[in-house]
């Protein structure tokens, strides 16, 4: 891979934004074979809604994982979609993090959110459900023709965040993954060869931006990756709908997911720094 440009920005939300605009743009838009939906904006990336209708169907408990609910576009008329699976955190369920599902399907992506199988999985547990329901969606669900099995992706919080980093070090055919105030006992990411987003929350006592900051460090040079710290934010910051997550977290899986070079311009430079203590990155992406 080429060398990258590399930037850190440390400083607070007022810093970021100067030290933002010296960052070099990504690449210039071009007609890419998964772009899905109309022509990005900051104010669609933060919507609650996206461009796209959905619906739901639920899954049963089996198949290697607890169950869950997979959320997909209804249109049809635009090809197959990437997808995403996500798994909740320590004692948690999907219904707690649930406002992922319609937020990240109505942009363009189908999400399996699921349930593990025991409430107190380890990651490494949830990273091996989290294959297991990837490998459900694009071979036996009612949606399978939705997918396309070669645009994968996982996300995680906590204990789940965990599981999906140990899933993207399992699999590095995976397009992209996303830790959320993620818990990986291993503390090292240096085999990872997935894009790899690490949030963390600023007030976190349980697993701590220090941690994190650790953990992001050992990512490879050769990997994509990016370190988000939300302002003020306490562990379980993604169990409410948050604007934050979702216009940097939808950027970050059209970029890689769907290689849509329009998504760039959310991440490089960071276009909104509101609500953000820390960002570092591996920019320009791709």
């Amino acid at each position: 891979m080429n060398t990258r440009l590399r930037r850190i920005l440390t400083a607070p939300a007022l810093a970021m934004a100067v030290l933002g605009a010296a960052i070099a743009p990504g690449p210039a838009s071009a007609a890419g074979p998964y772009e899905r939906g109309p022509a990005p904006t900051a104010a669609s990336v933060a919507a609650v809604t996206g461009p796209f209708a959905t619906a739901s169907v639920p899954v049963a408990r089996g198949n290697g994982f607890g169950g869950g609910v997979i959320y997909h576009p209804t249109d049809t008329s635009q090809g197959t979609f990437g997808a995403v699976a996500i798994s909740p955190g320590l004692n948690g369920t999907w219904s707690g993090i649930a406002w992922l599902g319609p937020r990240l399907a109505s942009q363009g992506f189908v999400v399996f959110g699921i349930e593990t199988d025991n409430l107190n999985d380890s990651p490494t547990s949830r990273g091996t459900q989290l294959l297991a329901a990837l490998d459900h969606l694009t071979r036996a669900s009612t949606v399978r023709t939705r997918v396309d099995p070669n645009r994968l992706a996982v996300i995680g919080h906590s204990m789940g965040g965990g599981g999906a980093l140990d899933a993207a070090l399992r699999r590095p055919a995976l397009r992209a993954a996303i830790g959320n105030a993620p818990h990986l006992p291993s503390g090292s990411l240096a085999a990872d060869r997935v894009p790899t987003l690490i949030y963390a929350m600023q007030n976190d006592t349980l697993v701590t931006p220090a941690r994190l900051t650790s953990l992001y460090n050992t990512v490879p040079a050769t990997t994509e990756r990016a370190y988000l710290m939300i302002t003020g934010a306490g562990h379980n910051h993604i169990g409410q709908p948050s604007t934050v997550l979702a216009r940097t977290m939808i950027p970050w899986l059209k970029v890689f997911v769907d290689d849509d070079a329009r998504y760039h311009r959310f991440l490089c430079p960071l276009s909104d720094s509101s609500g953000i203590w820390q960002y570092r990155n591996s920019c320009p992406l791709i």
